[in-house]
């Protein structure tokens, strides 16, 4: 056969070959796109008015498609950066609206913003306080809706895993009854305000091993007097808060409970005041919250 007529031959099957590789590579992706159906489109303008929330978003790798923050966000620091919007009390619907989201992460209580941008038409994630297992139902949920729910269920087994080697640290010790404040009067045992037997507050606390001497109230919060204080004897008082205090102003804090001295916890200086927010966010660093608060607690546990 003459060379040019074998390189002719050649060239054809070689155009042969690539139309049916063409073929192939068509109809496997119609084959894909009529089982799959289209492309998922996730968000990439997020609101988030839930602090809890947003700790969630960055978290799993999600923090680029998140626009603006509610006015109590301080972390990552990467949210010093993004703009306001209010918070549960004072949203700026406004703002919001202006911002052109496409997700906006609210409160189960904003009844009034969730209709105004329902009306507009804007996709909404509804957030309600529970308990310590509903981080993770919501770290699920959060991971899946914004396209991030391989990240989120990698970070929700590393929580779980750091808040079991806590509860494995402090299981068998003695429990002390105890006594956890997230509100008061600055310098003041008036207005007192209490962790109750639900929620996540009274879970960090029970797996950092210790018991709610309120756990018997079935509710997230108690406003406490001294004389029901006086009555429950708590063996440790420990106090939350989010913003950081000076040690000299912490101090002082800590100063007032000494008029209660009849108290085990007063008596014993088991008197406690954790300020990070940490420990008041029920959000990825809940599993930190847990280590302080056992520290605190069980400090001979973790030497």
């Amino acid at each position: 056969m003459p060379r040019n007529e074998a390189r002719r031959r050649e060239t054809q099957m070689n155009f042969v070959r690539l139309r049916f590789l063409r073929f192939v590579v068509v109809i496997s992706v119609l084959f894909v796109v009529s089982v799959t159906g289209a492309p998922q489109s996730y968000p990439r303008r997020i609101i988030s008015l839930i602090p809890a929330v947003t700790e969630m978003l960055f978290a799993i790798g999600a923090g680029p498609q998140v626009i603006a923050v509610s006015s109590f966000d301080r972390y990552p620091p990467e949210v010093t950066k993004l703009q306001r919007v209010g918070a549960l009390l004072d949203p700026d619907i406004e703002r919001i609206l202006s911002l052109r989201p496409d997700l906006v992460a609210v409160y189960a209580s904003q009844s009034d913003l969730r209709s105004q941008l329902e009306r507009a038409g804007i996709p909404l994630y509804v957030y309600s306080h529970a308990g310590l297992a509903d981080v993770f139902v919501t770290l699920r949920e959060i991971g899946e809706r914004v396209g991030h729910a391989g990240q989120a269920a990698e970070l929700t087994s590393s929580i779980q895993a750091r808040l079991a080697a806590v509860r494995s640290r402090v299981a068998g010790r003695a429990r002390p009854r105890t006594l956890i404040v997230f509100d008061r009067e600055a310098l003041s045992l008036r207005g007192i305000y209490a962790s109750g037997g639900i929620g996540f507050i009274h879970d960090m606390v029970n797996a950092a091993g210790g018991d709610n001497v309120f756990a018997d109230v079935k509710q997230q919060s108690v406003q406490a007097t001294t004389e029901v204080i006086l009555a429950r004897r708590p063996d440790a008082i420990v106090e939350l808060r989010g913003d950081p205090l000076a040690a000299v102003v912490k101090a002082k804090e800590i100063g007032v409970w000494r008029t209660l001295g009849s108290l085990p916890a007063v008596r014993n200086s088991r008197v406690y005041f954790l300020d990070d927010q940490k420990t008041v966010v029920p959000g990825p660093r809940v599993a930190e919250g847990v280590e302080l608060i056992a520290h605190t607690l069980h400090p001979d546990a973790f030497k």
